[in-house]
This record gives C-alpha cells, sequence and structure tokens, in this order.
C-alpha cells in the first residue's frame, strides 16, 4: 500500500467521523485541531504530482484521493471557528477544488495548497517556530529509541519491524520526498501521528523535543559532505538570507523552493547546513547575517497585528529596530549612511502604521520595504566586514561627530569661567568630563564582559540625557544673554559673580559637564564594540587616533578665539550658539525617545537634518519650535528690560 492509500484513509476517516456525529458535536471535533486540516493541503501539495501530470491523470486511485482530500479540506474549513479571513479561506478551498478537477498542473495545485495552509497558520494562531537551542544530539537519541524500530538507524524505512507494517514506514533518504518536505510538516506528523498507520502521535514528548525530532529526521537526506559546503555558502549567500530570514521561514522551508532562487547543488547544501544547524539564522550579531532578528521580529509583529494585539505588535517592531538594526548602525553610516536613514525611516513609518491600527495591506507593503532594504544592507554588511577603509572612517567619523557636541559644551563653559574670572571653579568642570570617561571605561568592560546593552537602554539614555542637556543650555543661553545685554560689565561680575557661582553652581556645572560628555562616550562606546574586530582593529585604532587629534584640535581653536572676544561680546554670541545646541539636542533628544517607544512617532512630510536634529516627526519639530520660541522670547525680555530706565 503506497503513502498515497495511507492519505486516503485519513481523508475518508476524517469524512466519516464528520458524517457519523451530530453536526454540533462534528463542529466541535474539527474546530480544536485546525492543525489536521493544514496537514491534508501539505499532503495535496506533496502528493498531488503523483497522480496528476500535463493535464492527464496518471493514476486514477490517487487522483479520486485528491479529490476527496479537497472536498475534505472545504468541508473543514466550513465548520473551524469563524475569523476575519473566514471568507478569504473558503474563497481559497473552492479554487484548490476546481484547480483538482480541472487536472490543474502539479505546481499550480501545490501553491494554492500551501497558500492555503499559511493562510490557515496565520487565522489560528498555530505555533510553527521552535524555542531556540534546539537540542539535536538528544533527537539523535530519541530517534534510536523511538523511530530506528520502523524507520531504521539510517531512516531508509528498513527497520526491523518495518516488514510487518502496512503501509511500509517512509524512507527519510529519499532524496525527492526530501527536497518537499518541511520541518514544520514533520513537526506535525511527529505530533498527531497518521491514522491508520504505523506512526503514532508522540505529543508526550516536549514541544522542543518533537522540533529537534522534526529537524533531524528531515536532515538525514543531506550527507555530512553537504553540510560541510552549505556551512561555505550559508554566510556569503544573500538570496538565501532573504528566502530565510527567520526561523519562522525555515521551518516551511523545502529545498525545491530555494533551489528557484540559487543552483541546486547551493540549495541542497545550504538546506543540509540549516536542518542540522537551526540556529544559524538567527545570528543577529554573527557576521554570517547581522539583520536576522530584525526579520524575524518584523515578522512577528506582522502576525501579532493580524490578531489584533498591536501592543505586541509595537514591542516586536521596537524590537527589530534596536536589536536587530541598531548592531549594526555604525557600518551603514560609515558605508552607505542614505541607507541607514532609510531603514530608519522606514521602520518609523511601520510603527506609525502599527500605532494607527492601519489596513493589514499597507503594513505588510511596509514590511516588504523593509525587508528589500534589510536586503541591501546585508550586502553592505558583508562588503565592509574585512574593509580597512571602511573601518577607519566608520571609527573616525563616530568620534569626531559624537565628541563634538560634548566638546561644544565643555568648551563653552570652560571659556566662560576664563572670562569670568572664577577658574577656581574648573576643576568641578574638569572632574565632570573625566569621570564621564572613566564610566565610558565602565560602561565598555560591563558592555563587553556581563551583559548586553539592549539598544532600547541606549536609545533612552541618549534622549532622557539629551533632553536634560536642552533645558539646562536653555536656561543658561537665556542667562548669559540677560548679562550681554545689562551693560557695566565689570563692576556686575564682580560684585555678582562670586556670590553667583556658589557651591550649589560648581555642582551643578560638574553635573553638567559629566552628562554632556557620557551622553557622547556611551553612544561612541556601543558603536566602537559593534564595529569591533580582528581584521578592523588597527584601522580602527587609527581612526580613533586621527579623530582624538582633530578634537583637540577644535579645541584648542575654539579656547583661542574665546580669548580674544570682548567679554559682552562672548556673552551675546555665547548666549545664541547655546540656544541654537539647546534645539538641536531637544530635537534629537526627542527621536531618541522616539525609537526607543517612549515617544509617540506621526510624520511630517519634510527633510530629515541629522546634524541640526532635525527630524519628520511633529513631536521632535514641536519639541524643538518649543525650545527655539522660549529662547526667542527670552531674549525678547531681556531686551525690553536692558531698556528700561533704572531704578
Amino acid at each position: 500500500m503506497t503513502v498515497s492509500n495511507t492519505l486516503a484513509r485519513l481523508s475518508l476517516l476524517t469524512l466519516l467521523l464528520g458524517c457519523m456525529l451530530p453536526p454540533s458535536a462534528a463542529a466541535d471535533q474539527v474546530s480544536v485541531n485546525p492543525r489536521q486540516t493544514w496537514q491534508m493541503l501539505e499532503y495535496i501539495a506533496v502528493d498531488y504530482a503523483g497522480a496528476v501530470q500535463e493535464g492527464q491523470v496518471r493514476d486514477a486511485a490517487e487522483y479520486a484521493e485528491m479529490r476527496e482530500f479537497a472536498g475534505v479540506v472545504k468541508a473543514q474549513l466550513m465548520q473551524l471557528p469563524e475569523t476575519p479571513n473566514q471568507a478569504r479561506l473558503l474563497a481559497a478551498g473552492d479554487r484548490l477544488i476546481a484547480s483538482v478537477a480541472a487536472k490543474a498542473e502539479p505546481a499550480q495545485v501545490a501553491s494554492l495548497a500551501r497558500a492555503l495552509a499559511d493562510e490557515l497558520l496565520a487565522s489560528y494562531s498555530l505555533a510553527t517556530v521552535p524555542s531556540l537551542p534546539l537540542d539535536l544530539d538528544r533527537a539523535a537519541q530519541l530517534y534510536v529509541q523511538q523511530c530506528a524500530g520502523c524507520h531504521g538507524v539510517e531512516g531508509r524505512g528498513d527497520g526491523p519491524t518495518s516488514a510487518s507494517l502496512d503501509p511500509r514506514p517512509i524512507a527519510f533518504t529519499d532524496q525527492v520526498r526530501a527536497a518537499e518536505r518541511t520541518p514544520l510538516a514533520l513537526y506535525e506528523v511527529i505530533s498527531q501521528g497518521v491514522p491508520g498507520t504505523g506512526m503514532g502521535s508522540f505529543a508526550g514528548l516536549a514541544d522542543n523535543d518533537r522540533w529537534a525530532l522534526a529537524f533531524h529526521v528531515g536532515g538525514l537526506a543531506y550527507s555530512a559532505s553537504s553540510r560541510r559546503e552549505g556551512a561555505k555558502f550559508w554566510p556569503k549567500a544573500v538570496r538565501a538570507h532573504t528566502r530565510v530570514p527567520t526561523l519562522e521561514a525555515l521551518t516551511r522551508l523545502r529545498e525545491a523552493d530555494l533551489a528557484t532562487t540559487l543552483p541546486a547543488d547551493q540549495a541542497n547544501a545550504i538546506v543540509a547546513y540549516l536542518r542540522a544547524n537551526p540556529q544559524a539564522v538567527l545570528e543577529p550579531s554573527g557576521k554570517s547575517n547581522p539583520l536576522a532578528l530584525a526579520r524575524q521580529q518584523l515578522a512577528a509583529s506582522e502576525r501579532a497585528f493580524g490578531k489584533g494585539d498591536y501592543q505586541g505588535a509595537t514591542t516586536l517592531a521596537l524590537s527589530a529596530y534596536l536589536d536587530g538594526v541598531e548592531p549594526i548602525e555604525p557600518t551603514l553610516a560609515a558605508r552607505n549612511p542614505d541607507l541607514l536613514r532609510e531603514i530608519e525611516a522606514a521602520m518609523g513609518r511601520f510603527r506609525a502604521l502599527v500605532g494607527g491600527h492601519s489596513s493589514p495591506e499597507a503594513l505588510n507593503a511596509q514590511a516588504s520595504l523593509m525587508n528589500l532594504l534589510f536586503d541591501r544592507a546585508d550586502a553592505v554588511v558583508q562588503d565592509g566586514q574585512a574593509d580597512p577603509t571602511a573601518a577607519f572612517l566608520g571609527s573616525f567619523t563616530i568620534l569626531v561627530r559624537e565628541g563634538l557636541e560634548a566638546l561644544l559644551i565643555v568648551i563653552g563653559i570652560i571659556a566662560f569661567l576664563r572670562k569670568t574670572e572664577r577658574e577656581d571653579v574648573l576643576p568641578y568642570v574638569h572632574a565632570g568630563w573625566l569621570g564621564a570617561l572613566l564610566a565610558g571605561g565602565l560602561t565598555w568592560a560591563i558592555a563587553t564582559y556581563v551583559v548586553d546593552i539592549s539598544g532600547a537602554n541606549r536609545e533612552v539614555t541618549e534622549g532622557v540625557s539629551g533632553l536634560f542637556a536642552a533645558a539646562v543650555l536653555l536656561s543658561v543661553g537665556i542667562w548669559m544673554h540677560q548679562k550681554s545685554v545689562a551693560g557695566r560689565w565689570q563692576q556686575y561680575l564682580h560684585a555678582k559673580l562670586s556670590a553667583a557661582l556658589t557651591r550649589r553652581s560648581a555642582i551643578f556645572l560638574f553635573t553638567l559637564a559629566f552628562v554632556a560628555v557620557y551622553r557622547e562616550v556611551f553612544e561612541t562606546i556601543l558603536f566602537f564594540i559593534a564595529l569591533w574586530s580582528e581584521q578592523s582593529a588597527g584601522a580602527m585604532t587609527a581612526g580613533l587616533l586621527a579623530g582624538i587629534v582633530v578634537l583637540v584640535v577644535v579645541a584648542y581653536c575654539m579656547l583661542r578665539v574665546s580669548k580674544r572676544l570682548p567679554i559682552g561680546r562672548f556673552f551675546s554670541v555665547s548666549s545664541w550658539f547655546i540656544a541654537v545646541l539647546a534645539v538641536v539636542l531637544v530635537g534629537k533628544g526627542v527621536a531618541a525617545l522616539q525609537e526607543a517607544g517612549w515617544v509617540g512617532l506621526r510624520f511630517i512630510n519634510m527633510p530629515r537634518i541629522e546634524w541640526l536634529g532635525v527630524y519628520p516627526s511633529w513631536q521632535s519639530l514641536l519639541a524643538q519650535i518649543s525650545v527655539a520660541l522660549a529662547a526667542v522670547l527670552g531674549f525678547y525680555v531681556n531686551a525690553r528690560v536692558s531698556r528700561a530706565p533704572a531704578p
């Protein structure tokens, strides 16, 4: 008796049970097991080719079974609990029945059956993803204990009890069937068994053991040499990463499908490797596929959105960016900053669609766009891993970009204290920025050897410290502008400044210097950790030293210029400069909190100017306008008061 006869017996058994039970009982019986419907669709997709070829019936009995099976699928779809997609499921079931009746080509029927199976998985939230790590060594032991008696030690279907079984056990080493088999289909058979055969249910095993068994038996058709070849192909196979972006995609991966985009030998080798090493698709910080986690979380966000779990979809979308994209942001910023901006904007729009409860079609279209951007980013990252020029430029630009903002604030404080002849307070300022550097070193040690600092924590740290610095700079800018228009500088300084710069003020300046510098050191260190490798160490060190030289030269020039300015002009220029810096920092702070999910995100059609902290969202723009208006209003009030007659 053939495998298809077994499937026919399963379908007839299901149909008879449905007819023998009262209508309500039949509905209850089927409603709790949509997995069986999914299994039957998989059977049709694989076995229909044995019944029909080129529009002609090759095996009348098998063709009758396929028609019967398609009818059972439709009957079960009608009895499953209602979902928003039920009308679409039933329409797909009708198309499948019509295609089988019309003796359509096997590829068309398989495509319809699998599309309906995927829709069924999404509609009924069937668990399709194992939890890593999978213990494949334990799976091999379980196979010997539980399966080898029937299927044989090597999976050839020739175990000691196989001769007494009708139908005979499946040979897992059959290359043709292995190319059409998925770990998910094997998992379902292991979990539910096949009625009417010697294949019983192994539902008593732990879920992850059943998944590990599915991957183990799914890999028995592949040789050790194929797995070794796959280990070589996989890291550089960008098209394979596109087809297998997540662990869920791996559970549904067929060698035959992968062979449509890759040479047959590469597809065979990659499937062999991934069946033996499923964790390879989930290496977000690995060199082979740094965006795998981003793709996985993005797909999970889509599924959560489809179920109406908008909060879960938002959390997963944030994770896709913070845990998937952030680790490779330094490389993208150095090699293709335009692509990085495209990805950040696309991720923001995806979160906005989720937050606005947009249509699933719009969300899916945006996700498709993001996956295309991820593909481009994959190519950029892989090309730049061993490029010393990219490592040097990345190191240099990161240090200069992040260090310049902190430098402007610290040098401004030092110049102010020197102008006002309060160099006795300088030790507090120096202690602040030196303490920030030491804290940065501690952060590096923690991030490297203790815990992995998440992208969310990084963005929150940047956002909160940016808003704090902006608030402080705004108040300092308005105060400096007031003094710049007050006149009689020397008298004011000698009479008031000694009292103004108390111990409390000195501690305040220490805090400002510490926060301003640590904010930039924190981000710089995490960038360097993400970029660092043995191959790039020399180039990155050279970039670091070059960046330090540039920052030292800038600091020296700023101090020289500040010495030459008259004190009234210095305070006037500094007040406007500090106000602008406050506007920049508040924009960056809000943007960082948006990326961490602390602040909402509504886009506006306007350009993005990162060095000015201008981002195309209402929230960040309104925050910057508010700070700018506060500064202008403060300066206006200062000017009016300065023109008023003295009492």
